[in-house]
């Protein structure tokens, strides 16, 4: 046990700081099981929320006031909201299965304030999960008609969904080249057109989009 000074001394290695997040002013991200704020520019990071539970996925909101995350308060995941100025989460979902935050949907998909996330609570198999929208003011969640899928991101101009069949994001499969290595698509939620966009030998994951990228 540490104490005093020696206490004190002791600095956070930067490896143990998880699912980070950038908006244009600030950085989120998870560090022992709970949310942090720093500014872009360097400085103190302060915790955002602290209850007993674990916090992950933050992602802030396109205009960077609100921060989206998934908190297992209850002994499931679920995802809620909560100012990026701190404050009482907000519960968003309320499913008996766990979910992961995608990111937020943007501005232009439905009207906007959707967030994207994936849950296999649907699927009829616990390994495969399904893509799906939801208010970030909750109710009923939306699937995106695409049958499996891992992580995604949407487009800003909202017609695109950028995805993996399934996720390995969590397995400990170290330099796997298997046949559950992932592929990245590309899905028109206009037209219900899809194209396969990556054919690396390893895993394409996480997909993201870029300023000027749509």
């Amino acid at each position: 046990m540490l104490c005093g000074t020696a206490a004190a001394d002791v600095t956070p290695n930067g490896a143990m700081v998880r699912f980070p997040d950038v908006s244009a002013t600030h950085i989120v991200f998870s560090y022992a099981n709970d949310l942090w704020v720093m500014p872009k520019t360097g400085g103190t990071a302060l915790p955002l929320s602290s209850p007993a539970g674990q916090e992950s996925f933050a992602r802030f909101s396109p205009d960077g006031k609100t921060i989206a995350f998934v908190g297992n308060y209850e002994g499931n995941r679920d995802i809620y909201t909560v100012p990026a100025s701190g404050g009482v989460p907000t519960r968003v979902t309320y499913h008996s299965a766990g979910e992961s935050l995608a990111d937020w949907a943007g501005p232009n998909f439905e009207g906007g304030n959707k967030l994207l996330y994936l849950t296999n609570g649907f699927a009829g198999l616990s390994r495969q999960t399904q893509l799906f929208t939801v208010s970030a003011s909750g109710g009923p969640g939306k699937q995106l008609p695409v049958p499996y899928a891992g992580f995604g991101a949407l487009s800003p101009d909202g017609q695109w969904l950028a995805y993996s069949f399934h996720s390995t994001d969590n397995r400990t499969w170290k330099r796997y080249r298997g046949g559950m290595a992932t592929d990245l698509w590309l899905y028109n939620v206009k037209d219900n057109s899809a194209k396969r966009f990556t054919d690396w030998e390893g895993n394409d994951t996480l997909p993201m989009w870029i300023p000027g990228g749509d």
